[in-house]
Formats: structure tokens, sequence, C-alpha cells
């Protein structure tokens, strides 16, 4: 594991007033009122991990399980439908590298690049609209979830090349065929889309700490990627809780770590990593300028693990041998590993405070997306966490 503290995080204090201009509760409750009033909505899971909180010698370490949400098996559906709902309805535009979401042939389409969830949800809430969705997917995302994708009539763009590459093809298209760019990262000229976007995953921070009570978490660990979810969960904590935010640790793969890379560089900079990694939610090279503005300075410490800890801890997720079981994909564990990789460590453990009165909370970010990889990760389980 790598790790380094962030110099820059802000201390004890209120939300900074120019944070509210990115993510806010005002932009929170539109969110919300939105999405609970979407079919099926129900807040997901909110489970107990104590035989890791015991090996950990922590107090406690609960995990928001976003396997079931919406059917879709991960927390972008509340991202990236709202993001699709707002940007078809509300006049949020692709901008310089979008086009500006024109409606040319008199069908509206929304398009986006995608590791394979954002353009899952990004799909399904084109669906619900009434809208077509053309997803571009990087060389690396898998057979089944672009099959999911297109499960869900929207048409899968292939790119030979990176993430970023995905997301550049699929904003130069969309800027030549009007149609709406629905990005989870922001670019000059485009952050209005991806900051409802992250607003849209403050709906599952609010459930966990609802779901707490007067407990609310004191540390929480959460994956990285182009930074959106760990923002929402930064600013929503740090807006509802004030001087008692919890300590935040965000985790990427080794091989995918521009979050890590912009902390020691005190502003935003690419990974120098291949992107490989069995992660591959997670498996993008730059980071999204805007979310980078809340996590300069409300992440107390970024963190890298490897890959070779993904598939046994998928396994004890589902074995129940953390605690309540649940299938945790594979960018899903990313924060959980993220812990144990801290936990063990005397001196990081230290640095951030964990200790026997922690209370740690991690977000299973994803399921079994691609069932084919889960079942190879996880043989002789079924879906669903039950042996």
């Amino acid at each position: 594991m790598k790790w380094t503290l962030n110099p820059a995080v802000a201390g004890p204090s209120p939300y900074p007033d120019d944070l509210k201009e990115v993510l806010s509760l005002r932009g929170h409750q539109e969110a919300a009122d939105v999405i609970s009033a979407w079919p099926d909505y129900a807040p997901t899971p909110l489970r107990s991990a104590e035989r890791l909180a015991r090996r950990l010698d922590v107090a406690e370490v609960r995990v928001k399980d976003e396997s079931g949400r919406f059917g879709l098996g991960s927390f972008k559906a509340l991202g990236g439908a709202y993001g699709v709902l707002a940007a078809v309805e509300g006049g949020a535009r692709g901008g310089a590298k979008g086009g500006d979401g024109g409606d040319r042939g008199g069908t509206q389409v929304v398009t986006c690049a995608s590791d394979g969830n954002h353009g899952r949800a990004v799909a399904w809430g084109a669906r619900l609209l009434g809208r077509r969705a053309v997803v571009y997917l990087p060389t690396h995302v898998t057979e089944p979830r672009a099959e999911a994708i297109r499960s869900l009539g929207a048409q899968v763009v292939r790119v030979d090349g990176e993430y970023d590459e995905a997301v550049a093809q699929a904003a130069q298209d969309a800027a030549a065929r009007g149609w709406t760019v629905v990005s989870d990262t922001s670019w000059e000229g485009y952050e209005e889309t991806p900051r409802l976007v992250m607003q849209g995953y403050t709906v599952m921070v609010e459930e966990a700490l609802a779901q707490m009570g007067g407990s609310p978490p004191s540390h929480v660990f959460v994956q990285g990627g182009v930074g959106g979810l760990a923002a929402a969960v930064v600013a929503h904590f740090w807006e509802r809780l004030g001087v008692a935010r919890p300590v935040a640790v965000v985790v990427e793969p080794a091989t995918a770590d521009g979050l890590f890379q912009s902390a020691r560089a005190g502003r935003p900079a690419a990974s120098r990593g291949s992107l490989a990694t069995i992660m591959a939610g997670l498996s993008c090279r730059e980071v999204s300028p805007l979310a980078w503005r809340v996590l300069s300075v409300g992440v107390h410490a970024f963190a890298t693990v490897a890959d070779d800890g993904v598939a046994p801890l998928m396994r004890a997720a589902a074995q129940g041998e953390l605690g309540e079981p649940f299938e945790g994909g594979e960018s899903g564990v990313a924060g959980l590993l993220g812990l144990v990789e801290t936990a063990q460590r005397p001196e990081c453990r230290s640095e951030v405070g964990l200790d026997g009165r922690s209370r740690v909370l991690i977000f299973n970010t994803e399921g079994a997306t691609d069932p084919e990889l889960y079942e190879r990760t996880c043989p002789q389980l079924k879906r669903g966490g039950i042996p």
C-alpha cells in the first residue's frame, strides 16, 4: 500500500461557502426529492461487519451495500440517471467539450464514456425518459458489462484506448452530432452536469447517516476513480456534521492513482500507472477538476491498494467472514481493502486516529456487475453472498 497524508486538508471547521457551489445540502434535497419518487426507490442496506471490526480493533465497521440499487448493481444509478434527467429536462448541456446537447433529427440523444457502471446508469435513465443513449467503453471493459448496457436499450461504442480517450471520443461525437453529454467527470466549460451527477450520490450518503442514527462515523474509507463519489461523500458529511465530520481516506488501485498523485502534487495530476487492475470501475488516469476542489481540502489521507487483496476480500464478504454477508464486486470492496491495509499499519492507524473507539463507514459501491468475473473470483458461491 502507498500512503500519503494530505498537507492541505482543512482542520475542524464548518463546510466552506465556496464549496457549496460544487455540492450543497440544498442541492442534495433537490436530488433526494426527485430520486425518492422514482419507481422502486428504497434505501439500500447498511450492513454490520462486526467480525472484521474485532479483528481490526475498531469499535464498528458498517458497510453501505449498493449491490441492489434499482436492480442495476451499483450506486451509479443515483448519479447517472439523475444527471440524465437534469440534462434533458433541466437544460444542462455538454459545453465546450461536449456540444450543446441540441436535438438534431428530432430525437434527443444522451451519451457518456464509462468503465461500465456509469454507462449502465445513464442507459437506464435514458430509458426512463424515452431517450436514446450511446455509451462509449474503453478497451478494458468486459463484454458482460457491455451487454448489460445494451440490455437497457443503449448503443455501445468501443474505443480502442483508455477511459480518458473514451471520454474525449464521446465528447467529440456529441459536439458533432448535437448529443447531450452526461459525464461523471468535469473539464473546462463542462461542470454543471458532473456536479448534478455527484449531487445524486449524496442520496446514498444521507441514507447511511440516517441508518447510523445518533452514532455517525468517525472515519470513512471511499473509492477514488475520477473523484466524484469521494467528493460527494466528503462534502455531504462535512456540511451535515461540520467540525465533527469523519476522517476521510480515499482508496485507489496502485495502477490508477490519479488522486494520490494529485495529493502529492497539490493540484490535479494524472496517474502514471498502467491502469491495468481488477478494480475496473476505478481504472481512470485523470481526476475530475470539479471533484478535486472538494477533495483537495476535505480528504485527510490518500492510499493505494494492490489487486491481490481484492479477490480474498470479495470471498470473505460473500461467505460472511466479515459479518453480515454481502455481494461485493471488484471495485466495490476497494474502500474496505483500504481500511484493512491501513489498520494493519501502526503508523497509518496513528496518523488518522484509527483506534478502538473508531466507527468506520465503508461503501460497497457495486455487486457482481460482471457475473462471469464474480463467479470466477468467488468459486462455489451463489450470487447474493450465500455459500
